[in-house]
């Protein structure tokens, strides 16, 4: 690892023995490539960073982003000359390797499904911590899910949304596999189906054929503050920790954490939480689950203690209601590039324009259609110069799908202006 990167997000998606979604340690591009990282700065200037740069560890294969993020980047030694064409370096600097957009081959659940997701004002006296595990802890699962063809499972956590089987989980511990089973507080198997399952948001629904079970009660995540006191109740590092109760308050609301070019507004927590804790509930004091814990602060260079991120309900409410309406998420417009920075040393030594290096482009996308081509090097979106791919990403996401953007490019020396229109994401990556 880089100094550069001498932290990380993790998330928590552990597999008992290796299975097939197990896949080392990934950053994603916006369509799902796998990501190196290059350069170094020392640990006290990237402390000093506004924009926490992170890399997510994920054990299955995850997509936050897709449509416009940051292609593979690997390591390159700036000591050793630049290759005489800047082709031939954008060629090994952002390579071409193994997809990971989402498979799940789950059995499917029909859809729609009479549910909604209802959060609920905080009423009554705060809990102590001893009432709260009595009230909750029924409410929270073990997640068990497997491949076909490959020893052990990955672990994880959820949290029940229905009394007649709707299971709330994340999404990165189901992906690729194809079967899933849930058991309850007291001990009773069930074969999941799915509901459906969205990269984007990390939020998945499954569904098991049983009664009366004791659904969790969903707060309003824009109720909290900093220093509010919160709990979590997970399966962290398997069977044997089942049910493990920590406790700690809210560090930060709405953190902005930049992942595969797209930012994911998250709540910060110093609650202990550890893999196996995934999919797992974040409770306020009054027995409300008003977040759903998928990745924390890691470092292998120094001690990082304390810095953990759960999806806010509001986000849940959301992406869940969707899921049970129609198995996935529409509506979200995706370009169909993959567009990543042109390091300083490297565009002056080629006399470069300022902008972003396109790496790839989504066959099947209207960029593709409009004659958008690997090379390219993207220099303004909508008249406005693009430099990040969080930029690109900001400005896609004022727009509608069916919306179009004017991209102005550079290719060989010359400029060019294509109309690109906006596709859902889920038409663009199939």
């Amino acid at each position: 690892m880089s100094k550069k990167d001498w932290y990380t997000t993790e998330n928590w998606y552990e597999p008992q023995e290796p299975v097939a979604a197990v896949a080392a340690m990934i950053a994603a591009d916006a369509t799902g490539r796998k990501r190196r990282r290059h350069g170094g700065l020392r640990p006290l200037h990237i402390v000093g960073l506004a924009v926490l740069v992170l890399l997510l560890i994920v054990g299955s294969s995850i997509a936050f982003s897709r449509g416009s993020g940051t292609g593979a980047e690997p390591e390159w030694d700036y000591d050793q000359e630049l290759p005489g064409d800047w082709r031939q370096f954008f060629d090994s600097y952002y390579t071409e390797t193994e997809s990971s957009s989402l498979q799940v081959d789950i059995p499917r659940a029909d859809t729609p499904i009479p549910f909604a997701m209802d959060l609920r004002p905080q009423t009554g006296e705060e809990l102590s911590l001893q009432e709260l595990y009595s009230a909750c802890a029924d409410s929270i699962v073990a997640i068990s899910a497997y491949t076909e063809g490959r020893n052990g499972y990955a672990w994880g956590t959820g949290v029940i949304l229905s009394a007649d089987g709707l299971i709330l989980t994340n999404t990165h511990i189901i992906d690729g596999c194809d079967r899933a089973s849930v058991t309850l507080y007291d001990d009773r198997v069930f074969e999941a189906r799915l509901v459906g399952a969205d990269a984007v948001s990390d939020v998945a629904v499954l569904l098991i054929d049983a009664q009366d079970l004791p659904a969790a009660a969903f707060g309003e995540s824009g109720a909290l503050a900093v220093g509010d006191r919160v709990a979590a109740i997970g399966n962290p590092l398997g069977e044997d920790f089942r049910g493990t109760l920590t406790d700690g308050i809210i560090s930060a609301i709405e953190r902005g954490v930049s992942y595969n070019g797209r930012s994911m507004t998250l709540l910060q927590t110093n609650t202990a939480i550890n893999e196996g804790n995934s999919g797992g509930a974040l409770f306020n004091m009054y027995g409300q689950v008003i977040g759903i814990t998928n990745m924390k602060m890691m470092s292998s260079y120094s001690s990082i203690e304390g810095i953990g991120f759960a999806i806010p309900s509001a986000t849940v409410r959301e992406v869940v209601d969707a899921l049970v309406k129609n198995g996935e998420v529409r509506g979200r417009p995706s370009i169909g590039i993959t567009v990543g920075n042109i390091p300083d040393n490297v565009r002056s030594y080629y006399e470069l324009p300022s902008g972003l290096y396109i790496s790839q482009v989504t066959p099947g996308s209207d960029a593709e259609a409009q004659g958008v081509r690997a090379g390219d090097i993207l220099i303004e979106v909508n008249g406005i110069p693009v430099s990040s791919t969080e930029q690109v990403n900001d400005i896609k996401n004022e727009y509608q799908v069916g919306d179009a953007l004017t991209f102005r490019l550079w290719r060989d020396g010359e400029e060019l202006t294509v109309r690109v229109s906006l596709m859902d994401t889920n038409d663009v990556y199939k």
